[in-house]
């Protein structure tokens, strides 16, 4: 029987092998977030543009990237696309598909979250003088920030342990590097409380950057609530 290997363990808990990997994940989770948010935010506006035919691509291209797994995605990309003349090298693959399947997910929540804005506030920007690009930047963005900051913090913790399905196109973050230390070392266990180690503390140091956001953009909405319970 395998008995636990203490030493393994604490001699790769801080393995410069293994930290490069967690790097990567970070880098990677970072890029894909910007790019997919951007690309989100444009879909979103697509969905709500009221142009039939533009409507129509961003449904189509939500329902495909949400219904089909990233994982097959990736692989498409990858491989497929060299078959059609595009070849595209492992890094430049894994941030288009975290990137292009991130974006699906984001512009439900961005649209969510706007359309969560109720029509008299649209309508008192309009009162008070204000063009819709206007209204949008100064009125509606402002609260619907507020109320999508929640969601996209998940989607983004979701998306730093998302980015270990890249390894399948041998993309080397963490989970790729950790594999490729079992093939050699066999401390299958060891290895994976590692990894699970590193991932534990990525995600809880997003948790603390999340929390943070809520709190600075929800500050002028708390008191606003507050001066108001004070007045009644």
């Amino acid at each position: 029987m395998t008995m636990w290997n203490w030493s393994a363990f604490f001699g790769y808990l801080f393995s410069p092998f293994l930290l490069y990997g967690a790097w990567t994940t970070i880098w990677l989770t970072i890029v894909s977030a910007v790019f997919g948010l951007a690309l989100g935010a444009l879909v979103a506006a697509a969905r709500m543009s009221g142009i039939g035919w533009l409507e129509k691509i961003a449904i189509f291209y939500v329902w495909l990237l949400r219904g089909t797994p990233l994982l097959v995605q990736l692989v498409i990309i990858f491989t497929g696309l060299p078959q059609l003349g595009l070849k595209l090298s492992v890094v430049t693959s894994a941030l288009l598909g975290l990137a292009l399947n991130e974006a699906a997910y984001l512009s439900e929540i961005i649209r969510g979250a706007i359309q969560s804005i109720g029509a008299g506030q649209r309508n008192a920007g309009m009162a008070l003088g204000l063009t819709r690009a206007q209204t949008m930047r100064d009125i509606i963005l402002p609260q619907a920030t507020r109320v999508m900051l929640p969601m996209l913090g998940n989607s983004v913790n979701g998306l730093l342990k998302t980015t270990s399905l890249t390894s399948a196109i041998s993309m080397e973050e963490l989970l790729r590097r950790t594999n490729l230390l079992i093939q050699e070392r066999f401390l299958t266990l060891e290895l994976f409380v590692v990894a699970s180690i590193y991932y534990l503390v990525m995600t809880s140091a997003w948790s603390l950057v999340q929390s943070a956001l809520e709190r600075r953009f929800g500050r002028g909405f708390e008191e606003a609530r507050l001066d108001n319970a004070e007045q009644r």
